[in-house]
């Protein structure tokens, strides 16, 4: 996708000024699709998304829930943050009532592909985390291709 960008993260503030950006432009029914591997830090920039919409205190990891919610407000916004890992089949989905969840709120979801994907959501906002070239000290690198509702609120 020609709309593709790269976003260096040297840091953890890094991370939280990344995830400030993406949650100023989130809107209802938005899917942030976080890509990564084991502790590449899609749950450290879910963190940051929720903490920069208003949430205070604790954003536990959903890998053994599946499924935080926050609600507005104090939230500009509801948010499901799901963490798929443990999925063994899309259909699951349907069992865990995610449409439900999903309803009038924006979508964190991390290892997306084990949901079926959401890349062909015009709505999906498609990040994939990587170690910096020079290893895992120097920091994250996320590449971010928008879908096309977020064509105009992507830099």
């Amino acid at each position: 996708m020609s709309d593709t960008t790269r976003h260096e993260l040297r840091d953890l503030d890094a991370m939280e000024e990344f995830g400030t950006r993406i949650a100023d432009r989130l809107q209802a029914g938005d899917v942030i699709a976080l890509r990564g591997g084991l502790g590449a830090g899609k749950t450290a920039l879910a963190r940051a998304i929720i903490t920069a919409l208003g949430h205070r205190g604790d954003v536990p990891s959903p890998t053994f829930t599946i499924m935080e919610t926050y609600d507005a407000p104090p939230l500009r916004l509801p948010i499901v943050h799901a963490d798929f890992y443990r999925l063994e089949d899309p259909a699951e989905l349907i069992e865990l009532g995610l449409e439900d969840y999903r309803d009038g709120s924006a979508l964190l979801a991390e290892w997306p592909d084990r949901a079926g994907n959401f890349d062909g959501e015009p709505a999906c906002l498609s990040i994939t985390i990587e170690n910096a070239p020079a290893g895992p000290d120097a920091g994250r690198i996320a590449i971010a291709a928008p879908g096309e509702d977020w064509l105009g609120r992507w830099p």
